[in-house]
């Protein structure tokens, strides 16, 4: 039995130490997701991070004027929308980042990915296909904000990921852990 719970509780804390290193990302690091004016704000905001399995994305919209695709790469080039991969339109999407690879995904609006409101995201590599993908370089308004925002102005100092999620996450885990761990004995 001492053998049992001790393998046990090891399970636990592996599980515990996936959860708590895993982060929400806001796509774009925007108040929503919708159509830059900016065309290379999906293009530049992935490079800036080092997405892992257990992460996600959170894509913010709102329901009756947007929706989020996942595509194939072919269909990611073309701007082709019929048959996705996935489909939500919820306004409010998550998108668990469970296996390495590249992710494609753009809005399920018509018009919306040709006007580059469509983001590529690679999981554990990089990729040079979401290079050769991503739409040519500018300097021009580098710096400037990606769109005109239904939601308030955009903040820039703010991080994608919510620290009170992470510490509310850590928190519920412990004390999940103590529950199992109490069971145990």
């Amino acid at each position: 039995m001492g053998m049992m719970s001790l393998s046990s509780v090891t399970v636990l804390v592996m599980i515990l130490l996936v959860q708590v290193s895993s982060t929400q990302y806001k796509v774009g690091d925007l108040d929503s997701w919708g159509i830059p004016t900016d065309a290379k704000v999906y293009t530049k905001w992935p490079k800036s991070h080092s997405f892992k399995i257990g992460d996600s994305l959170l894509f913010l919209y709102p329901p009756s004027e947007d929706s989020m695709i996942q595509v194939t790469a072919s269909n990611f080039k073309s701007c082709n929308t019929k048959d996705p991969i996935l489909y939500m339109n919820d306004g409010n999407s998550l998108f668990n980042l469970t296996q390495n690879g590249t992710f494609y995904f753009t809005s399920g609006h018509p018009g919306h990915c040709q006007k580059y409101q469509k983001l590529i995201v690679s999981v554990g590599t990089y990729s040079a296909e979401a290079d050769a993908l991503s739409p040519s370089s500018s300097s021009a308004d580098a710096d400037a904000p990606s769109y005109q925002n239904a939601f308030g102005s955009i903040p820039l100092s703010q991080k994608s990921s919510s620290s009170s999620l992470l510490f509310s996450t850590v928190v519920a885990s412990l004390a999940c852990a103590v529950v199992v761990v109490g069971a145990l004995m």
